[in-house]
């Protein structure tokens, strides 16, 4: 996947349980589980052609991930740049 769907992470209330991540230096994919806070990690599953493969995890920490991650851009094709009011 290219980096243009991707942003850095500046902060961790970016990171939200379902989110795509990918790592800086890596094409590999992978989606957020559960947060530990005791660990203060996530779990994060590989994730392939919108398969999330569940029967295998890694724990990330939310550093590595702001560090070493990019976070996938979601982009609502609603939006309007208009101002409501």
């Amino acid at each position: 996947m290219k980096n243009e769907n991707f942003e850095t992470i500046n902060d961790a209330y970016q990171l939200s349980e379902g989110s795509i991540v990918k790592g800086k230096e890596q094409d590999e994919l992978f989606q957020l589980g559960e947060y530990d806070a005791e660990k203060r990690a996530y779990s994060a599953y590989p994730f392939e052609d919108g398969v999330r493969f569940g029967d295998f995890d890694v724990l990330i920490s939310e550093d590595e991930l702001m560090d070493n991650y990019l976070i996938e851009t979601k982009k609502d094709d609603d939006e309007s740049d208009d101002d409501p009011l």
